[in-house]
């Protein structure tokens, strides 16, 4: 009997993109660990037999220093979707111009460097709006990865300001960091937006079913700094109540999953960016191997594709503020 899919993707936030967020000024500089991290994490991958989907930034795309490396991702073969241009966590504040402008300069960039258009989307810091998913569907994208229900959004807030240099209309801006705890209540599972008469596929973040507590590498990353057994015992935890819901997961990686503390001090302020590279792969591994046991991997794109054949849901209405 074939074992049901999971998918896997990774969203290629490179160094900058975690300085700016965080409100350091010489982001705009454009620091890059592309070069490092992606030959590593092609073959992590190429070890493995997988492919995945990695979201990259628009930004990046453009800038002639990182066109071999995200070439090489296109040519390992792996799915390529859009994660903004400007790679800004406040993406919902935008104007519907804005927002146009933002996925078409990042789709062409994307598209002209890797040879591959995007079909899927993921807002940074999962942002999301109405106007963003009227702007995916009018351009012809398969489907959007932009929502994550869990109830801590807030909390990840706090504590991400906390370790910040953020003051006034920075901190204004980032207000939606993360989300809300409303988010806790939106579907787990596949779905779709329905607006204008038009429909576009929606595919969370998988959450721990029922408690909607993270399950993603990072946050096993966050656990594994008080005990490497807890992390993959509550992975396997979460995956065991997948099953149990027929919850499919989209499982989720960053590039800081791969990169060890003895090779970066600029993100020291990062969760779990005081360990080392080889304790981090050492735990991806784990969580991966978990995850295949039970579970075909697949990308984003075959995730949708599986989704929308079985997908007899009613659509989710697009509220004026989702």
């Amino acid at each position: 009997m074939p074992k049901p899919i999971a998918s896997l993707s990774l969203d290629l936030d490179n160094e900058w993109t975690y300085l700016k967020t965080h409100g350091d000024a010489n982001w705009s500089s454009f620091p890059s660990y592309l070069h490092r991290i992606v030959p590593r994490v092609l073959d992590f991958f190429q070890q493995r037999n997988l492919k995945i989907t990695f979201f990259i930034v628009g930004q990046d795309a453009a800038l002639e220093k990182n066109e071999d490396a995200l070439r090489s991702i296109a040519a390992a073969g792996h799915e390529i979707g859009n994660h903004s241009f400007n790679h800004e966590p406040w993406l919902n504040l935008y104007s519907d111009g804005a927002i146009e402008r933002e996925v078409e300069l990042a789709e062409e960039s994307i598209a002209k460097t890797t040879g591959q258009r995007p079909i899927g989307f993921r807002g940074p810091g999962f942002s999301c709006s109405p106007a963003l998913l009227r702007t995916l569907c009018s351009r012809g994208y398969r489907y959007d990865a932009s929502t994550f229900p869990t109830f801590i959004g807030p909390l990840a807030r706090a504590y991400y300001f906390m370790r910040s240099n953020l003051k006034g209309a920075e901190l204004r801006r980032r207000r939606a960091l993360f989300g809300s705890i409303a988010d806790g209540f939106r579907p787990n599972r596949p779905y779709r937006f329905s607006f204008d008469g038009d429909e576009l596929l929606e595919i969370p973040v998988t959450t721990m079913p029922g408690s909607r507590l993270p399950m993603h590498v990072s946050y096993l990353l966050y656990l594994a700094g008080f005990s490497h057994q807890l992390a993959l015992g509550y992975f396997r935890s979460a995956l065991a109540l997948c099953k149990l819901t027929a919850t499919t997961p989209s499982l989720l990686l960053h590039p800081l999953d791969f990169l060890g503390r003895e090779e970066n001090q600029s993100l020291s302020f990062f969760p779990a960016m005081n360990m080392s590279s080889e304790r981090k792969l050492e735990l991806v591994a784990g969580a991966l191997d978990l995850l295949a046991a039970d579970y075909e991997i697949v990308t984003m794109g075959e995730h949708a594709a599986c989704a929308i054949d079985a997908l007899d849901c009613t659509p989710f209405a697009v509220a004026a503020d989702l």
